[in-house]
This record gives C-alpha cells, sequence and structure tokens, in this order.
C-alpha cells in the first residue's frame, strides 16, 4: 500500500519568540514492512542551521535552530511510504515469558541483548507494582510471550475508555491506569509499564494509521493524527538464547498492526520519540495546531 503523509504543526506566540532550537521526529524510518520513498520538511521561519542524523535507537532526528524572532511557526512534514503486512506471529508464540523474563535477569557471563534496554523503567514509564498486578491474571504460567502480549493488549482495550481530554502528556502512566482511561499515548505506556514489570522488554511505537471516513462520507483533510502502540521483544521458543524478534500490538484498537500502520520512530517511551520539542528564548502563552492527514495513493 502507498500512503502519503501530511503533518502540519503550527505554533502562534504571544508575545514573540526571540531564538529557538527544535528537534523533531517526523521522518518515517525504513522496516522490515515499510519502504520511505520520499521525504521533505519545510520551516517557516527559515531556520539558521539544520541537520540530521540518526539516533541511538535507529531514527531520524532532525534539529534546527531559529536566530529570527517569531510569533509563528510553520514545520509541515510530507512523506510518501509503501507498506506491507508485516512478518506473522510465529504459531507458536515465542518462548515462554517466564523464559524471557529470566532469560534479561542479570548474571555473571551473560551475553548482553541491545533489547535489554527495554526492561528498565524509563522516564514516562518508570516501575510500579500495580503495573505487574494488573498484567498478572493474564500472564498464566508457561504462556508464549506473544500470545500473553496479546491477552494483555485484549484486556486494556476492554477494561480502559478512549477519552481525548482526560489526560495529557505529563500525565502520568500509572495514574492513567488507575483512572482506567486515556489516549493511545496512555495506553502504550500503560501496556509497555505492564511488560516491563514483569520483566519482558518493550519499547514504544509512534507513527501513523490511515483512518477510513464512515460509509458514503468524503476524507476530511487534516482529520488524522498521530498514533503511538507497542512492540514486544520475543526469542524463538525452541531456543530462549537465540536473537529475538520485534512484534507490534495496538492495545488501542485491539490489533496487530498491518499495512495501512506507518511507523515513524521507536524508543523506551514517549520522550525518546516525540513529534516536536524545543528550548525557546522569550516569548510567553501560545496556542498549538496540529493536522495530520493519512490518505492511499493510486
Amino acid at each position: 500500500m502507498k500512503l502519503r503523509i501530511l503533518h502540519e504543526t503550527v505554533y502562534a506566540y504571544a508575545p514573540a519568540v526571540d531564538t529557538a532550537q527544535h528537534i523533531v521526529h517526523l521522518k518515517p524510518r525504513d522496516t522490515a514492512s515499510q519502504t520511505l520513498l520520499d521525504h521533505s520538511l519545510h520551516v517557516v521561519p527559515e531556520p539558521v542551521s539544520r541537520s540530521e542524523r540518526i539516533d541511538a535507537w535507529g531514527n531520524t532526528r532532525c534539529f534546527f535552530a531559529l536566530q529570527t524572532s517569531h510569533e509563528e511557526l510553520r514545520v509541515v512534514a510530507e512523506s510518501i511510504v509503501m507498506t506491507a503486512e508485516p512478518e506473522p506471529m510465529p504459531d507458536d508464540g515465542g518462548a515462554g515469558w517466564e523464559q524471557v523474563r529470566d532469560r534479561f535477569r542479570f548474571r555473571a557471563g551473560s551475553v548482553w541483548d541491545r533489547a535489554a534496554e527495554f526492561v528498565f523503567p524509563s522516564e514516562y514509564v518508570p516501575y510500579h507494582e500495580d503495573f505487574a498486578a494488573y498484567a498478572r491474571p493474564v500472564f498464566l504460567s508457561s504462556l508464549p510471550v506473544l500470545f500473553a502480549a496479546e491477552a494483555l493488549m485484549r484486556r486494556i482495550h476492554a477494561d480502559f475508555r478512549y477519552e481525548s481530554d482526560s489526560t495529557d502528556v505529563g500525565t502520568p502512566a500509572v495514574e492513567a491506569l488507575a483512572q482506567r482511561r486515556g489516549v493511545c499515548q496512555d495506553f502504550a505506556h500503560i501496556m509497555i509499564g505492564c511488560l516491563r514489570a514483569l520483566g519482558v522488554p518493550a519499547r514504544y511505537v509512534s507513527g501513523y494509521l490511515l483512518t477510513s471516513p464512515p460509509p458514503g462520507q468524503p476524507r476530511l483533510v487534516g482529520s488524522d493524527a498521530s498514533h503511538a502502540w507497542i512492540s514486544v521483544y520475543a526469542p524463538p521458543a525452541h531456543d530462549v538464547n537465540l536473537p529475538g524478534t520485534w512484534h507490534d500490538f495496538d492495545p488501542t484498537n485491539n490489533r496487530v498492526p498491518g499495512e495501512d500502520y506507518v511507523t515513524i520512530a521507536s524508543g523506551r517511551d514517549f520522550g525518546d520519540v516525540s513529534p516536536m520539542r524545543g528550548l525557546l528564548h522569550g516569548g510567553g502563552e501560545h496556542t498549538l495546531d496540529v493536522a495530520v492527514t493519512v490518505e492511499p495513493l493510486a
């Protein structure tokens, strides 16, 4: 499936900002099931400097600096991506979740696995016993790790209510767990917190989801939004010590992501992959408008 993504971010400042520096994650990455065909990033006012690099997790991070006073900042990212259905989950569900947990417990002489960095707490997903308590009823003894993750995804989807104004970016994940409502970012952080609390590596994935209008209704430009889901690390069932593979789960929609998903970045939590953040000098109040359009191309 060939998809076009238009992501427009507009900040309005009062009074004007004197200087600013920003980092954005808006360039889709190449994966086994996704190929970036084209990408452009337009910034107004024109930055005095701009650079791009690959971060520690393989995401493209763009930095730009503004040295002139400005009352408005407009950032427009346009991408064309070819997607395909990802590799299906293995029929056996991978190694048992307790085996995965034990593999990542520290022991002298153990072989380092990079997935280990996704077992530890992070800024937006600290360790809390409430996560482990919520996950344990579906993490049955000897259950393959991917089957356990799928059961946890179904439980979160059934127990939680999606409410766009119930949380913000600073709402602690354990608070969203307690109130049983939130947005896709909260659902992802909660599921990651549950998995890590039981010793299973899990990472945060940011991107887009192609949404379809109701029958007979036209697609609305700018009506889509950024999305978030999670990825679980699963070593093979026949040998838990062999390298594993990552498999995605979307607790917000209770499904495994397919060719209608576009991955932008992955990391320990939202803080590693936020679409845009910056450091401002001057200014005061601001308003933010974000419009995202995801549309299929012939």
